[in-house]
């Protein structure tokens, strides 16, 4: 998508803080019609503007209260494939291409010190996995956020 206009950023501010918030709150929040946030909101969905609609569950009321990163050095022809397999891991919850030193940044979940163990050596049993070095997670400090790039970016309208 372009740029967003006014009205895109208000609606996503909106949606930013009450992200359960139905079409006619919003309307009623933003002074609209329920058809102009209706077709905004399918407007932005088609543009890619949002991201998994996918209810953040926290992993640690499952069973896996801990938490890592997990740098991995890969052969660089394979990545694609390599990639593919670590996704078929249930324990890896996130992972992103990287430049620089390492390939791989792959978020990973465990029952415990063990099972972590056990889900590294899993990454690392890939073929193409050259290296991986595993960093605890000690907590999350600042969580994903967006607003504040919206509060910039209406500032900037």
């Amino acid at each position: 998508m372009g740029s967003l206009d006014r009205v895109d950023l208000e609606l996503l501010s909106a949606l930013a803080s009450d992200h359960r918030a139905t079409v006619v709150a919003l309307a009623d929040r933003l002074g609209l019609s329920r058809n102009t946030v209706q077709a905004r909101m399918a407007r932005l969905e088609r543009s890619g503007v949002f991201q998994s609609f996918e209810r953040a569950i926290s992993p640690a009321a499952l069973g896996y209260p801990i938490e890592a990163m997990v740098s991995a050095i890969v052969r660089q022809a394979d990545v694609a494939r390599i990639t593919a397999e670590i996704s078929e891991i249930p324990e890896v919850i996130q992972a992103h291409g990287m430049s620089g030193q390492v390939d791989l940044l792959v978020r990973v979940v465990a029952r415990d010190t063990q099972h972590l163990f056990d889900v590294d050596a899993r990454i690392l049993a890939i073929d193409g996995v050259e290296r991986t070095e595993t960093s605890l997670v000690m907590g999350e400090v600042i969580g994903f956020r967006v607003r504040p790039l919206l509060e910039s970016a209406r500032r900037e309208q």
